[in-house]
């Protein structure tokens, strides 16, 4: 058996913002969760106003931090309970979004730590829209929100079916402006979801679906994307794209690309789009003959022709996109070092949630060498 979870509604395209008018025309009180980045950026303002159109109540939470952990989003959870808000609205990037998802279902007595021991305990009370800002996350599609565990130093995914949004909007103009180096890592982020739901051990024909369309778009766009700022089609193609594979994260797994990654972001704070990124083409090469038949299908898939070998192709291709969008790709840049290896290899190899997904298996050995390509 397998499922397909999904948000009850998304609303995309040109002038899709203005959805926001008719969610919300029912509701007094709206928490609006965002940065002070995206604020100063001035993205805030026309969302703001279909909010006040429709006769809301504003109430701004713009201190979330990027990638924070659990107990910074228990310290904004105990605002947002302040509020007293009937419906959330998120704008932002992944951690904006799984921040509001988390306050969405904590609304009573419970704290984020109890959601870490048990999710069950989750249960949303408000309506939640969510409007990206980014590209790649995919954080807008998913029943996921990732805390950093500061004791642990890993970052730690809480599940649950009540953090899917009632709502999501995918407008291409909440793009524009965005960083470069945001923009490329965020990207990758999404075609990291993506090829790693296609080659998991729980893929299924709704995560095939969803992770074969969300690398057609990737592939066609994410470099003009993220080059050119005024390429608005180019970003509304890779807004879907990120949704695309963040349905496919609901619907299937990531594998050993996350899973190797979490203790880049954790112990040495390394964003976690770039983290990815750094994983991506070790763990993929590692897992060639394992996932062979599954990079030919994603060949046939783009419509592509001529390849003397079609999942050589596969791989040179997200290679070139690394590479292209100039990302970081060795983690010396951040201070590591071989004398570091023992710790990323301990923590690495503690998400089982993750690397079970990966088709091929990987040891102490093969996680000591995936960590050695980044050096």
């Amino acid at each position: 058996m397998f499922v397909c979870q999904t948000p009850r509604a998304v609303y995309a395209g040109e002038n899709a913002l203005n959805a926001l008018s008719i969610l919300l025309a029912s509701y007094q009180k709206v928490a609006v969760f965002s940065d002070r980045g995206i604020e100063k950026a001035g993205v805030l303002l026309k969302p703001i106003e279909l909010m006040q159109n429709a006769g809301c109540e504003v109430s701004l939470l713009l201190d979330i931090p990027s990638e924070p952990t659990c107990d910074q989003v228990q310290e904004v959870v105990e605002r947002y309970r302040l509020v007293g808000a009937d419906a959330i609205v998120a704008i932002g990037g992944g951690s904006v979004m799984d921040v509001a998802k988390l306050c969405s279902v904590l609304s009573g007595e419970h704290t984020v730590r109890d959601l870490l021991a048990d999710a069950s305990l989750a249960r949303r009370t408000v309506l939640t829209v969510m409007v990206p800002t980014t590209a790649g996350t995919g954080a807008e599609a998913t029943p996921n929100s990732i805390v950093l565990v500061p004791e642990e130093e890993l970052k730690v995914g809480i599940v649950s079916s009540q953090m899917l949004p009632d709502a999501v909007i995918l407008d291409g103009e909440m793009l524009h402006g965005l960083p470069r180096h945001i923009a490329a890592s965020t990207g990758v982020d999404a075609l990291c979801h993506a090829i790693e739901c296609f080659t998991s051990k729980k893929a299924t024909p709704f995560s095939d679906l969803f992770a074969i369309e969300a690398l057609k778009l990737i592939f066609a766009n994410i470099e003009s994307a993220c080059l050119d700022e005024e390429d608005i089609q180019a970003k509304s193609a890779m807004l879907l794209a990120a949704y695309y594979a963040g349905e496919a994260i609901a619907c299937s797994g990531t594998t050993a690309v996350h899973a190797l990654s979490y203790p880049l972001g954790g112990k040495y704070h390394i964003p976690h789009g770039v983290a990815n990124a750094m994983m991506l083409m070790p763990v993929m090469r590692f897992n060639f003959e394992a996932c062979h038949d599954d990079f030919e299908r994603i060949y046939d898939a783009l419509g592509e022709a001529g390849a003397a070998d079609k999942a050589t192709w596969v791989l040179d291709r997200m290679e070139s996109i690394v590479k292209i969008l100039d990302i970081p790709t060795k983690a010396t840049r951040y201070g590591i070092s071989v004398d570091d290896l023992d710790l990323l290899v301990t923590a690495g190899l503690n998400v089982q949630r993750l690397l079970g997904n990966n088709k091929r298996t990987v040891t102490d050995e093969d996680a000591r060498k995936l960590y050695l390509e980044l050096l």
